[in-house]
């Protein structure tokens, strides 16, 4: 973490200076924003918090509830959502806090008495998938460090309570804050207007705000009715710490650790649903979901002493065509105005524990590309690339959490015989782990994902996934660490150039060619796109990774752009320069297959997606793809 750039500041450094657009106490939300956000949940705070941090953006969050979440809902945190919460900076905190998973187990019916046994165990997430772990944390605390995040940020944003949409009004014809929002709040009479540029509705499955847009959630579901309910209870089953996926005779069960040591939170197989049936009709009790419970884990026993939450749902997949205002058959004359995040386009089990994560995963998406907007610094016609890139993940998750939820609400029958094989249900889990980690995205080629025709030269960086981050050593200070963890959520892109072998003294090729090209060519998008007077790394962070160790490096030779100066004293910046960690099984070099001889250029978006992987001579490819959608500064 780097502070004091622009003078001594006592206290916490993760407080930032408010900016002119800093909101003050007021009783009613601003009459105009740039950005209004309806939901505060998990999408909705993720795209708050990252819209916080830019002091000249003018953002503003309403909520219908009347105060923030203080327990229930989701708890998974996938790694990639971990990898993601590191670039807010609170990952440290969630790891302190949260419950490890680290194991699941898988229980059938016994032979005797109608009992289960335990037939498996597996590794919850496979080694080298990320540098985080699997963790269960209530929504709650997410919610709470988002909050925080936003309170400290120059934005000092705030949630509007007891807020919720009745109308949204788009003007086409309108040069400015063209979308209409009115508020109805709660206790009054009087409602209350909002005029953006942008609005987001983050408002959940039942959301009003892709009702006004014409959008439907579309789907099926399974017909089955399935309780979850947060205990503390005494058992003598064994696993009752681990994650535990369970079949039995009476139904079926899975079980997950919360945080603390002592919650657990159960999901429940409960009754099938008609064909227009909804589990809310049923009037399934508390009590009736305690004693599935303590059925299904027979022979063992269940004492329940407290349930802080539980709730009763079916189990269905929906989603929306588009993710904004935007019809089809529009797409190439119409710029899009009003975006839905989450639940709000997309809905599923929560079993596969993806449904808050893949929602936070859609505004992180979207943040930067409306900021990159907003700050003049690319076309609005980049906004088109959120619901193209968003839907077709989000329909992925469909389909695997169809098979998914099916399988696990099967009855378990050996080899398969009218059921669902126990094995075979084990083998989907594992052969599905990069999925459920939040790893297995894949954008297309398209404006701000390039091709895979130099994949060769980095293959452990995949174009368009996620940046697989990797140890490295800072050489300035000898400091082992993540190459991903420099990355801020920010709205910075990152180019990591990986020098070749002979690059710390070769002046005229790979790197440092790179360098001068980016520091002094007419072209370079570096001086292209970055508006005068702002610090050489405002729009691009250019960091330098070598193949020595870290003291065959002279810190002192290095290209002027590595050490840049920077604020309002000229200050240099000495942590931009990386070798490669020589202790066994951490050379980033082998670990993600890069070219020793030749050397990669890795650009990476604000959303921590590899966008291009380059030659560090492919000066004009570099330019090329940065002019294809940023505007000059």
């Amino acid at each position: 973490m780097q502070f004091h750039l622009d003078g001594f500041q006592p206290g916490d450094p993760r407080v930032l200076p408010a900016s002119a657009a800093a909101q003050l106490p007021t009783e009613q939300p601003p009459a105009e924003v740039d950005v209004l956000i309806v939901g505060c949940g998990p999408a909705g705070l993720t795209l708050a918090a990252q819209l916080a941090a830019f002091p000249d953006i003018r953002t503003c969050i309403v909520e219908a509830k009347d105060g923030p979440l203080q327990l229930g809902q989701a708890d998974g945190i996938a790694c990639r959502t971990m990898e993601m919460f590191e670039a807010f900076g609170f990952s440290e905190r969630v790891l302190q806090e949260a419950c490890w998973i680290n194991e699941v187990t898988f229980w059938k019916p016994g032979a005797q008495d109608g009992g289960i046994v335990r037939h498996g165990r597996v590794q919850d997430t496979p080694d080298g998938l990320s540098e985080f772990p699997h963790v269960v944390l209530n929504q709650a605390r997410v919610h709470d460090f988002y909050l925080e995040q936003m309170r400290r940020a120059p934005g000092r944003m705030q949630p509007y309570y007891g807020r919720s949409v009745s109308a949204v009004a788009v003007d086409a014809q309108a040069a400015d804050h063209p979308v209409t929002v009115t508020l109805a709040r709660a206790g009054a009479e009087q409602s209350e207007t909002v005029r953006a540029r942008y609005v987001v509705g983050c408002d959940g499955a039942r959301s009003a705000v892709r009702k006004a847009i014409g959008q439907q959630l579309v789907g099926d579901s399974a017909n089955q009715a399935w309780g979850v309910m947060d205990l503390l209870a005494v058992t003598d089953f064994p696993d009752i710490r681990s994650k535990v996926a369970v079949q039995s005779e009476h139904g079926n069960l899975l079980v997950i650790p919360r945080e603390g040591g002592y919650l657990v939170r159960l999901y429940v197989e409960m009754d099938k649903l008609g064909e227009d049936e909804r589990a809310a009709h049923r009037g399934i009790t508390l009590e009736q979901l305690v004693a599935a419970a303590q059925r299904i884990l027979h022979p063992y026993t269940l004492e329940v002493k407290d349930v802080p939450w539980w709730s009763v749902y079916e189990i269905g997949q929906r989603i929306c065509a588009r993710y904004d205002d935007v019809p089809a058959e529009r797409a190439d004359r119409q710029l899009p105005r009003v975006f839905i995040a989450g639940d709000a386009c997309h809905t599923h089990s929560p079993k596969a524990g993806q449904g808050m994560n893949v929602s936070m995963q859609d505004s992180f998406n979207l943040g930067w590309k409306l900021a990159a907007v907003l700050r003049g610094q690319c076309a609005p016609t980049l906004l088109h690339s959120y619901s193209a890139e968003r839907q077709a993940v989000a329909q992925q998750l469909i389909d695997f959490d169809r098979d998914w939820a099916r399988m696990f609400s099967d009855r378990p029958a050996e080899g398969g015989a009218g059921g669902v094989d126990p094995k075979a249900f084990q083998r989907y889990f594992e052969q599905h782990g990069r999925f459920t980690a939040g790893v297995g995205t894949q954008y297309p080629p398209s404006v701000v994902c390039g091709d895979a025709t130099h994949q060769a030269l980095a293959s452990g960086f995949g174009v368009g996934t996620r940046f697989h981050s990797a140890p490295v050593v800072r050489v300035a200070d000898a400091r082992p660490l993540q190459l991903g963890h420099v990355a801020r959520a920010d709205g910075r892109w990152r180019l990591y150039a990986f020098a070749a072998a002979d690059d710390h003294r070769d002046p005229g090729t790979g790197l440092r060619a790179l360098c001068r090209f980016l520091a002094e060519a007419p072209d370079s998008p570096l001086r292209r796109h970055t508006p005068a007077g702002q610090d050489p790394d405002a729009v691009f962070d250019l960091r330098a990774v070598f193949p020595q160790r870290h003291d065959e490096l002279a810190q002192e030779t290095m290209p002027a752009l590595l050490l840049p100066r920077k604020g309002r004293y000229g200050l240099v910046d000495y942590e931009k320069v990386f070798a490669a960690d020589g202790r066994p099984g951490q050379d980033i070099y082998a670990l993600r297959g890069i070219d020793r001889a030749h050397g990669a250029l890795v650009v990476v978006r604000p959303d921590q997606y590899v966008a291009q992987v380059l030659p560090l001579d492919a000066h004009q490819a570099l330019a090329g793809f940065f002019a294809g959608f940023m505007r000059a500064a």
